[in-house]
């Protein structure tokens, strides 16, 4: 019987009662809590003995996907998931302190990302730019690195592309955030807002919105959605378009919620460390590659796949900087690079490529 059933069936019981159960169950989810990170303690002692990572992005997946998997409500998924990041990050803590650096400033989507994976026990530091994140993991100064990589309405994070070949970095993970827009300003009313300001997609992607509520307060652009926070809490005739996290961050009150155009508005980020993960039963595979310019020849490169019954789920194409009109062509694909049927394929696509890397195989985000 499931918990909801037998409570409902108790309908006789008082306030006082219930409390009394609640109480009674606070002490043994604070025990198994205990328990648990008794445990993970030991598996941290072993992690140091063999050397292997803190973080392992394949077994804390596949931990989310157990317990959501268990559960018979009437918690949401989205809640039993939240609840288990924490949980997963404190015990995490006891192992070692990560250092997570993102591309900042405080409050961006980026470090909402960062959160959501990482939970909040980690020490998070703001990069000044996606170079700068890269830079930091690559010396060794944080443990890994969470970096925008596409939005599903304004494309790629070329910058990032460009990172991602020229780094020795893996990819570790992957983050799917829904962008949900706040407008915020100093006093929250409407009345009060002479222009509008945030970073240039954040502008693009509420447009509509703008123009039916506040017609006559025009955008101005800004590096981020946090610089646009920070503006706003510094002017009053000024409102921002920023995240949630903003409006704590900055002291700011919400004049509207949800004001993006597009209620599917996701962005993709990637966790970037110096070693990749152990394979996991979802895994993706992202690499790139350039090739000559030859009629007919992408068709070609990607046969190998195909003939593997290997699922391709993007595929980008990034201008070579030195070559005018040649290509670098990024692609992902379902699989883990370990695979025999993944490593016969992408032996037989670097036969004829000019340049092959693999940026990293990853458990698959949700």
């Amino acid at each position: 019987m499931r918990a909801s059933e037998r409570l409902s069936l108790n309908r006789n019981e008082s306030v006082d009662a219930l409390r009394k159960k609640i109480d009674q169950i606070d002490a043994k989810i604070v025990g198994l809590l205990n328990d648990r990170a008794s445990v993970a303690l030991k598996i941290g002692q072993a992690k140091s003995l063999s050397n292997d990572l803190v973080y392992a992005p394949h077994r804390e997946t596949e931990v989310l996907r157990r317990v959501i998997d268990l559960s018979c409500g009437p918690l949401p998924d989205q809640a039993i998931g939240a609840i288990y990041r924490e949980v997963i990050s404190a015990t995490r803590a006891l192992e070692s302190e990560l250092r997570i650096v993102y591309l900042g400033p405080e409050a961006t989507y980026t470090h909402l990302a960062a959160r959501e994976k990482f939970g909040s026990a980690p020490e998070f530091v703001a990069g000044k730019n996606i170079g700068e994140v890269f830079q930091e993991v690559e010396q060794g100064r944080a443990s890994f690195g969470v970096v925008p990589i596409e939005n599903s309405t304004e494309g790629v994070v070329a910058h990032t592309l460009d990172r991602l070949v020229e780094s020795n970095l893996s990819i570790c993970a992957e983050i799917f955030l829904d962008i949900h827009h706040c407008l915020l300003s100093r006093s929250g009313r409407g009345e009060d807002i002479r222009r509008v300001v945030s970073h240039p997609q954040a502008l693009a992607q509420c447009r509509r919105w703008l123009e039916g509520h506040f017609p006559n307060a025009p955008g101005e652009e800004v590096a981020s959605t946090a610089q646009a926070a920070a503006r706003a809490a510094a002017d009053p005739a000024l409102a921002a378009i920023s995240s949630s996290l903003a409006k704590e961050v900055y002291k700011l009150e919400v004049v509207a919620e949800n004001i993006e155009d597009h209620s599917n508005n996701i962005t993709r980020f990637l966790v970037i460390g110096r070693k990749g993960p152990k394979p996991s039963k979802k895994d993706k595979t992202s690499l790139v590659f350039s090739v000559k310019d030859q009629p007919g020849i992408l068709h070609r490169m990607l046969q190998p796949l195909a003939r593997s019954h290997i699922n391709l789920t993007k595929i980008e194409s990034r201008p070579l900087k030195d070559k005018p009109w040649e290509y670098m062509f990024f692609i992902d694909f379902k699989g883990n690079k370990e695979e025999t049927r993944v490593k016969r394929a992408i032996r037989d696509l670097e036969k004829n490529c000019l340049f092959m890397k693999v940026l990293g195989s990853y458990p698959s985000g949700v």
